[in-house]
């Protein structure tokens, strides 16, 4: 039996040499993927113009490591700066020192009081909160009692900073909550005062990361579905903290990166809730456009003893008759009452995106249709009947209509104005690097597009946009994953070859994918 298996497992390896010789072009790719050549085959690593001795990142949650809606321990030591830092070192790199939180739950606390929640993991259909798994956990990173100590390189930042918060003083100062950013307390140590800016800019970097600069002027907007609470950062804002970023950080002559930014639309936060997923039977369909006509009959009377005259009363609420058909329909949402739509509500279109935290059991019980009561059934039974409903019946009818919130839904409008904002910001980020030859462009718009569209290939590996199942975005449909991120740093890379001369990549120095994963287990601690 012994022998067998030892025999076994040399057939095995050679079957996948055999296999690898079918993927490969050439017999010697198959030989250097199976290491069968020396690595001296391999280009010698140079560091071409840049010094990487001293790599400081600077950006928002990407750049922190974030994945499954927290930061915890893991996520941080997979981060795509760590991931660079560690090839970097192979060339005069020096330490590169983050800010780890003290598990691997995520979340954060101050003065023992929770203010951001553990992460999600998956529960069998979907992501689900850790605790749904596992119980109740301490969540032990406490601003309040163990923030670690400075400086680091990794200066990524939670907590939904915009722009203009990097340059800010005091943003990181406890003595500034709730105005101050609890994760940026955790970076100043004994500089509370400082900016993130000033972070990075006192420890004197050769190179450095300048990534989703604008990411939250734009993605705080579109994960709020744009309902006003997180307003757009202006352009004129925007381009006053990116230009005073930046000019501090190549003043000494530092060389690094930027990067534009995807439209957070087509994120998996903003696809994986169809909004066609109002599947009805016909019988029900025909239910649902039987209490729509209602409604437009109603409002036509309604308008008409408002003096409105008939016909443009009728022109005005015919667009509330709704029409449902068998099978998948579009939600109703609400929208901003106008002169034209006084009713503040319609059925999605095509483009609009739902959010991904939306109720789905809400859903389930009418939210995004009608919730229907006992005393609006019994109106709807005296217009069957011919009868003709009081003005307080009417309310009871247009009432019923239960359209998904503004915060739930990117709307057309929404989107436009995201949109425009977007194609701002990366102008001034794209011209810049244009027109300095010390600052590379690594378009992640680009990017993120052709992995949601295409798919990416790399390694061994083929990420898709999907959530859960797709490997390069995480469970909470904004952030890549681990393994999606070793993809990321691996373009950095490429970048950096192309623009000052290096080859990390044809000399084999870039992450393994493999050696990264998609997934955290729930029991991870």
């Amino acid at each position: 039996m012994k022998k067998n298996n030892i025999m076994n497992t040399k057939y095995i390896w050679l079957l996948l040499i055999l296999i690898s010789f079918s993927a490969c072009n050439e017999p010697e790719d198959v030989l250097v993927d199976n290491n069968v050549l020396p690595e001296e085959e391999l280009p010698a690593l140079v560091a071409g113009s840049a010094d990487f001795s001293n790599y400081v990142a600077i950006g928002a949650s990407y750049t922190a490591g974030m994945t499954d809606g927290a930061t915890f321990k893991a996520g941080q030591e997979n981060s795509f700066p760590k991931m660079l830092s560690m090839e970097f070192a192979k060339v005069g790199g020096g330490d590169f020192v983050q800010p780890l939180v003290n598990d691997n739950f995520g979340g954060l606390a101050i003065g023992g009081n929770r203010v951001a929640p553990p992460r999600l993991v998956f529960g069998g259909a979907g992501p689900v909160p850790l605790e749904s798994v596992i119980g109740p956990v301490t969540v032990t990173t406490d601003i309040t009692v163990n923030n670690p100590t400075g400086p680091f390189n990794n200066l990524g930042l939670m907590g939904s900073p915009k722009s203009f918060h990097f340059i800010a003083p005091g943003y990181g100062n406890i003595a500034n909550l709730p105005m101050a950013n609890p994760y940026a307390i955790r970076l100043t140590g004994n500089t509370p005062n400082a900016s993130l800016i000033d972070l990075a800019v006192n420890q004197n970097p050769t190179f450095f990361t300048l990534t989703f600069f604008s990411g939250n002027d734009a993605l705080s907007y579109a994960t709020s579905g744009g309902d006003g609470s997180e307003p757009l950062t202006d352009q004129a804002t925007f381009d006053f903290a990116f230009n005073t970023a930046i000019q501090q950080l190549t003043a000494n002559g530092a060389k690094g990166i930027v990067t534009n930014m995807a439209f957070p639309e087509d994120l998996p936060y903003f696809t994986t809730v169809p909004n066609n997923a109002l599947v009805l039977d016909a019988a029900t369909a025909g239910q649902l456009t039987g209490f729509f006509q209602a409604v437009a009959g109603i409002f036509t009377q309604v308008l008409i003893a408002q003096m409105v005259p008939p016909a443009q009363a009728q022109a005005i609420a015919s667009q509330y008759a709704i029409t449902f058909n068998e099978g998948p329909n579009r939600w109703i949402i609400d929208v901003p009452v106008t002169l034209e739509n006084p009713l503040g509500f319609r059925q999605m279109t095509e483009d609009e995106r739902l959010v991904l935290t939306i109720d789905q059991g809400a859903l389930a019980q009418g939210y995004g249709s009608v919730a229907l009561s006992n005393d609006v059934l019994q109106v709807l039974g005296l217009l069957q009947a011919g009868g003709t409903p009081t003005p307080e019946q009417g309310a009871l009818v247009i009432g019923a209509v239960n359209g998904i919130d503004d915060s739930d839904v990117l709307d057309s409008d929404e989107i436009e104005a995201l949109t425009n904002a977007i194609i701002g910001y990366n102008n001034t980020v794209e011209d810049f690097a244009a027109s300095n030859e010390n600052v590379a462009l690594l378009d992640l718009k680009s990017i993120f597009a052709d992995a949601i569209a295409n798919g990416i290939s790399f390694g061994d590996f083929t990420m898709t946009a999907n959530l859960v199942t797709g490997g390069f975005f995480s469970l909470d449909g904004i952030h890549p994953t681990a393994r999606g991120y070793s993809y990321l740093a691996f373009k950095y890379l490429e970048t950096i070859d192309t623009h000052f001369g290096s080859n990390f990549v044809a000399s084999g120095n870039i992450p393994n994918p493999g050696n990264f994963p998609t997934n955290y287990s729930p029991l991870l601690q």
